[in-house]
């Protein structure tokens, strides 16, 4: 008897694909962290437990004296931790690996060796091209760690951030209510008999969403203000209460200002935020009514808004205090700095395990988005068609 043969299709007949996993090699890395001297600037971007796992995971560790100081942290605290503590500026920054805060500034960036790996903010509504001219020069890798996505799609520092700013922005109108800081001697606090504070807040992402909750914790009665209307559905089902929403009807939003005792501005733009209260509006509002513009890191929301410094955070105009302070987060320096080492931490072990920064940004497609130069090599579109400078797609460098 013959036996059956199954046929072959076609397809089959033709030589097939073969899938080959990329051998990874763990490699040790050696990091930098210098203190940060941009203006302000009092967080630092590991703390000592994070330098803890990293050197306790065969990596290196080396610290600038005080670089922690402004979060609380002393050189015993690293040191304790199994960092090297050094004095010297230069060796710091001689580093094959670099992690700060800010964005180093042109002095920094000459202490820098050639091809030196940079993970830190960007900023870049605030830079100028000879700030990537000179990354160009040096043929540095950089990443900036507010353009990292996770899983999920989302970025985790600017949300970390966003939470700590608007949380802040409710603790701060506390402060500056009470008489000690000649407020209007209000009091956050749902005290019986006492009509609850009324906040306004413009704008529904995150910032919002966390001094919505901190509002409400503290008694306040809460107004929301945005043009999304699936973005306040989310913070209504984030906060898990019916609370008064709104879209921008200038009617509304008058109405609200002029009995508000706190306006809160949250919101973000592509190239600044945009205003969305006149000057006319503020001039409506309550005599002693509290201002805090989350939003000036990117121009501000009010039209009367003007940037201060945390040394100097309020100024008056039209009877309505406001308080233009850009980089909340940094006033609260520790929480800001544990929140920061959170993100960088997790992807430092995922550099050494995968073999380097190259592996990493093939296998890790969040990690590539934070990419803006590679070797010298500007990827970015965007800070390309803001400072008008060439760019490569990161896909035909990295493959």
């Amino acid at each position: 008897m013959s036996k059956s043969v199954t046929p072959f299709t076609k397809a089959q007949l033709l030589p097939q694909e073969e899938m080959l996993e990329i051998l990874k090699h763990e490699c040790n890395l050696f990091i930098g962290i210098p203190k940060e001297t941009s203006f302000q600037e009092r967080r630092v971007c590991l703390t000592p437990d994070a330098v803890s796992a990293l050197v306790n995971n065969g990596h290196r560790v080396l610290f600038e004296s005080g670089a922690g100081e402004g979060a609380n942290f002393e050189d015993k605290n690293y040191s304790e931790a199994g960092a090297e503590i050094t004095k010297d500026t230069a060796k710091v920054f001689s580093c094959p690996i670099l992690l700060k805060v800010e964005p180093p500034s042109l002095d920094e960036i000459k202490l820098i060796n050639p091809q030196t790996i940079l993970i830190s903010a960007l900023q870049l509504k605030t830079q100028y091209k000879a700030y990537f001219e000179a990354l160009a020069k040096k043929r540095i890798t950089a990443l900036a760690f507010e353009f990292i996505r996770d899983a999920d799609g989302a970025y985790p520092a600017v949300r970390q951030l966003s939470e700590i700013a608007g949380t802040a922005s409710v603790l701060i109108a506390a402060e500056l209510l009470s008489n000690v800081n000649n407020g209007n001697g209000l009091l956050f606090g749902n005290i019986s008999g006492v009509p609850p504070i009324e906040v306004v807040i413009i704008g529904a992402g995150t910032v919002a969403e966390f001094a919505a909750r901190s509002a409400i914790g503290l008694g306040a009665n809460i107004k929301v203000f945005d043009n999304s209307i699936t973005k306040l559905r989310t913070l209504q089902t984030s906060l898990g209460r019916a609370i008064y929403t709104s879209t921008m009807q200038p009617k509304n939003l008058l109405k609200a200002l002029k009995r508000c005792d706190v306006a809160i501005g949250a919101v973000r733009g592509k190239n600044r935020a945009p205003i969305l209260v006149s000057e006319q509006m503020v001039e409506s509002m309550k005599t002693g009514a509290l201002i805090i513009d989350v939003s000036i890191d990117m121009g501000g929301c009010f039209e009367t808004s003007e940037v201060t410094t945390h040394n100097h955070p309020t100024f008056e105009k039209h009877g309505v205090i406001h308080y233009c302070v850009p980089n909340i987060p940094a006033r609260y320096s520790r929480s800001a700095s544990v929140s920061i080492s959170n993100i960088f931490t997790p992807y430092l072990l995922k550099i050494a395990e995968d073999g380097g920064i190259e592996n990493a940004l093939r296998f890790d497609r969040g990690l590539k988005n934070g990419l803006y130069f590679y070797h010298g090599i500007l990827t970015n579109k965007s800070v390309a068609d803001w400072f008008d400078l060439d760019y490569s797609d990161v896909n035909l460098l990295i493959f």
